[in-house]
């Protein structure tokens, strides 16, 4: 047999809202139904996610996940990024709906990946698949601190642990650190702050992170993490 397909049918509280977000994220209704219960089915190009309304649902219990595998995750992420700010005027890092920012993840064998946190609290996990190399191993136990992190927090969805990981880390002397690295940590604990809805702690991690000397080289090498600060940055209240 060939040709089959899997589509996740994933729970929500209000389709209105699934439907909404998803096309903020470039997906299309193909289907869609009230009666006998209210369901959806969205699609952009081959990825194929089916929703279902449910009374009383709580998307801060939800359980509902999926993978999605792709070869080109950074297009991916630069896609729904770019809906967000068209239809928020910010990329969303904080509450639900949320999404995290690719980065190498140590339980996908250094693999990248990011997360979609959709109104229904379920978790779009998207993983790079295909031709790419894994990043290497982190180095340094700042590096590793912060690659423990991100799973906790953009993996297993524990960002309370990630903070009490990334703080530790952060109260060591950091003499001998890589700079690069230590500005990744501060901007990626600003994120997990403002997930833990704690503003001023972000607003105070973003601070460090641009007090850091770089040289140009080091500059160049943390351009991700400083574009990232710059979201966080618009994501302060």
């Amino acid at each position: 047999m060939s040709n089959e397909v899997t589509v996740p049918l994933l729970p929500c509280a209000s389709l209105d809202d699934m439907v909404a977000f998803y096309e903020v994220l470039g997906f299309r209704t193909t289907y869609r139904q009230r009666k006998p219960n209210p369901y959806a089915a969205m699609r952009r190009e081959d990825l194929n996610l089916h929703f279902f309304e449910m009374a009383g649902f709580d998307p801060a219990q939800s359980y509902g996940s999926c993978l999605v595998l792709t070869s080109d995750i950074g297009e991916l992420h630069r896609a729904f990024a770019a809906g967000m700010r068209a239809a928020y005027g910010k990329v969303l890092v904080a509450g639900t709906p949320r999404m995290t920012r690719p980065r190498p993840r140590k339980n996908y064998d250094g693999m990248s990946g990011f997360s979609v946190v959709d109104p229904g609290g379920n978790w779009i996990r998207v993983v790079q698949h295909g031709q790419a190399e894994p990043a290497p191993a982190p180095v340094g136990r700042l590096a590793k601190d912060l690659a423990n992190a991100v799973v906790l927090a953009d993996s297993k969805g524990d960002p309370g642990q990630a903070a009490r990981i990334l703080d530790s880390a952060l109260a060591r002397p950091g003499d001998d650190d890589d700079p690069v690295t230590r500005v990744e940590v501060l901007v990626y604990r600003a994120e997990v702050a403002l997930v833990l809805d704690d503003p001023a702690t972000a607003a105070a991690m973003l601070t460090r992170a641009r007090s850091v000397p770089l040289s140009p080289d080091q500059t160049a090498r943390a351009a991700t993490a400083l574009d990232t600060a710059a979201d966080l940055t618009a994501a302060l209240p």
